[in-house]
């Protein structure tokens, strides 16, 4: 059975009972590719290209990588942190850990995949919505592009649709709750860097969408069944 390997950040990553409803689009991933394909999550919450690969969890990774297999890699939301232990600079470092992984995959007859990260919901006074990712959307084109790398701009997806869908509307598909609405959360939250379980599915399917585009023939994907917005 090949496999289909998730990288990257607490957007993708699973999640505990405890934190419920927060999910991860990887969480939801599985869903929407052929069963003959296993999905394997290494996306762990908190991580940077640099933390990913000083922790170890590449090397997990390319541990079990076989010729055939896929690799999704979406990184950036905490390459940008202070602290020395994730953080990279735009057009050195965040680029050089990016392309030393999808490097390892093509030598080993994998397939790399680069995504942009999701954006944040994160609005203007007058509703516009605000770019928070800096530099790291744009490296992560250039480096696709210059070396060659298949890429979905997750960035420029996410962002559409929380234009589209306005402060009010997009807070459906991130962590909004009121007190005592959940039981995990009896205080409420506010959290617009993370989604609940429809904005998880959302992302997937717009993930599948712009997969399914970009590149017809990807062996994973449901032949001629496009998963929608909605």
């Amino acid at each position: 059975m090949n496999r289909i390997f998730l990288l990257g950040d607490s957007t993708c990553a699973r999640k505990s009972d405890d934190k419920r409803p927060e999910t991860g689009w990887g969480m939801a991933f599985p869903s929407l590719v052929d069963k003959r394909w296993k999905v394997v999550n290494l996306a762990m919450n908190g991580r940077s290209t640099k933390s990913f690969l000083d922790e170890g969890l590449f090397a997990l990774c390319l541990k079990d990588l076989q010729p055939g297999d896929w690799v999704l890699i979406q990184f950036g939301h905490n390459d940008s942190k202070e602290d020395e232990e994730r953080h990279t600079e735009p057009w050195t470092s965040f680029q050089d850990n990016l392309s030393f992984m999808a490097d390892q995959v093509l030598a080993r007859q994998a397939r790399p995949l680069l995504l942009t990260p999701i954006a944040r919901r994160r609005f203007d006074s007058q509703g516009n919505l605000i770019q928070t990712h800096g530099d790291y959307p744009w490296a992560l084109r250039e480096l696709a592009g210059r070396k060659g790398y298949p890429l979905l701009d997750m960035t420029e997806a996410s962002a559409d649709l929380l234009a589209a869908s306005g402060p009010d509307g997009s807070k459906r598909l991130f962590l909004h709750l009121k007190p005592n609405q959940h039981p995990n959360y009896p205080d409420g939250i506010a959290d617009d860097t993370h989604l609940n379980a429809e904005g998880a599915l959302v992302i997937a399917r717009i993930i599948c969408d712009r997969l399914r585009k970009a590149i017809p023939d990807c062996p994973f994907l449901v032949v001629g069944k496009s998963m929608g917005q909605g």
